[in-house]
C-alpha cells in the first residue's frame, strides 16, 4: 500500500512541476542536481510576477544601503529581513518547485534558513568563494545541511554579476579554490577591490533571464560575480536549512508574530512555527503555531477593548 501511495504521490508531483520541466522527467531534473550541484529553470515567474517583487523591493533599495565588509561586498545592497517589509515575498518564498527540491534535500520539517536580496550595482568586484552552510563546521564530503535559491529580478549576464559556481563542488573534500572566504572578509570595514582575485577555470557563470530560478545544493563552492556593465542585477535569496539547525537569520525575531499571522501558513512553518519530530521547536511545552493563534487573539481582544 505504501509504495503505491509513494508512486501516486510521485505522479502528482510531476504533473505539478511539468511547466517548469522543460519536457525532462522529474527523476532526471533531480539526477542533474545531485550530479552537478545545482539546476537552473528559466523564466519560472512572469513580467508581471517579477515586477511585483521589484516594485515592493525598491523602496528598501532606494536607502542604498551599502555592504559592510568584504563578503556583503561595498557596491552591493542587501535587503534582509523580507517577509518582514512586504508579504509579496512570501510568493516566492512558497513557490512549489523550490519547496519540492527542499524537501527532497532537507527533509519535509526543513525551515526558511534566510530570505535577502542582492543588488549588485555597477563596479562591484567578484565575491570571495563559499558554500553556504560552512559555518556548521562539519568535515566534507557530507550531506549539506542546506540548500540556497536564487530568484532573477533581472537579467544576470556575465556583465552584470552572474552568480559564478564550481560545478560538482558540493562533493569534494577539503579542497578550497582560490580566493577561498576567510574571517577577514567578514571585519567591518575591511573592503577588497582586488578585482578578479581567486578565478577558477573551473567556473562558469549562472546566467538566467529574469524571472529564472537557480536552486544549489549548500556544499556548493559559488560567489557573487564582478559587475562590469552600467546596470545592476537583482536577485532575492530563500535559503533552507534542515529542521533541526539554527536558521542564519532569526526568522522568529525578523518577522514580528502579528505580520507573520497574516502569512501563509506553509510559510508561518518555515519560518519556524513548525515542529521537527518528535518535539524539536516548542514554546513553553506548545506548538510554536498555538503560540502565534494565542498572540493574534491577543491582540485582536487589545483591540477591541480599546474600543470600549
Amino acid at each position: 500500500m505504501a509504495s503505491v501511495m509513494e508512486a501516486t504521490n510521485a505522479n502528482t508531483l510531476e504533473q505539478e512541476l511539468a511547466p517548469y520541466l522543460g519536457q525532462r522527467p522529474l527523476h532526471e531534473v533531480f539526477a542533474e542536481f545531485d550530479r552537478e550541484g545545482y539546476v537552473i529553470f528559466e523564466r519560472v515567474l512572469g513580467a508581471a510576477a517579477v515586477q511585483r517583487q521589484i516594485d515592493a523591493l525598491e523602496l528598501w533599495l532606494g536607502k542604498d544601503v551599502r555592504g559592510r565588509n568584504n563578503f556583503e561586498g561595498a557596491d552591493s545592497n542587501r535587503i534582509y529581513a523580507m517577509l518582514a517589509k512586504d508579504p509579496v515575498f512570501a510568493e516566492l518564498v512558497a513557490h512549489r518547485l523550490q519547496l519540492a527540491f527542499g524537501e527532497r534535500e532537507l527533509g519535509r520539517s526543513m525551515l526558511l534558513y534566510a530570505c535577502l536580496a542582492i543588488n549588485l550595482l555597477p563596479g562591484e568586484t567578484a565575491q570571495p568563494w563559499h558554500f553556504d552552510d560552512s559555518h556548521c563546521g562539519l568535515a566534507r564530503p557530507r550531506a549539506p545541511l542546506s540548500m540556497s535559491t536564487f530568484w532573477s529580478l533581472t537579467d544576470t549576464t556575465e556583465e552584470n554579476g552572474a552568480t559564478e559556481i564550481i560545478p560538482g563542488s558540493h562533493l569534494w573534500g577539503d579542497e578550497r579554490p582560490d580566493g577561498a572566504s576567510g574571517p577577514e572578509d567578514f571585519l567591518t570595514g575591511k573592503v577588497d577591490k582586488i578585482d578578479g582575485a581567486g578565478d577558477t577555470g573551473q567556473a562558469i557563470k549562472a546566467t538566467m533571464p529574469a524571472g529564472s530560478l537557480m536552486i544549489a545544493k549548500g556544499t556548493l563552492w559559488h560567489r557573487g560575480g564582478a559587475n562590469r556593465s552600467h546596470a545592476r542585477r537583482l536577485i532575492v535569496t530563500p535559503q533552507f536549512s534542515v529542521g533541526w539547525a539554527r536558521p542564519l537569520e532569526q526568522q522568529l525575531l525578523a518577522v514580528p508574530p502579528e505580520k507573520a499571522a497574516k502569512l501563509p501558513e506553509r510559510v508561518q512553518g518555515l519560518l519556524g512555527y513548525s515542529i521537527h519530530e518528535p518535539f524539536m521547536g516548542y514554546v513553553d511545552g506548545m506548538h510554536p503555531k498555538r503560540v502565534l493563534k494565542n498572540l493574534e487573539a491577543a491582540t485582536v481582544r487589545r483591540r477591541l477593548g480599546s474600543r470600549c
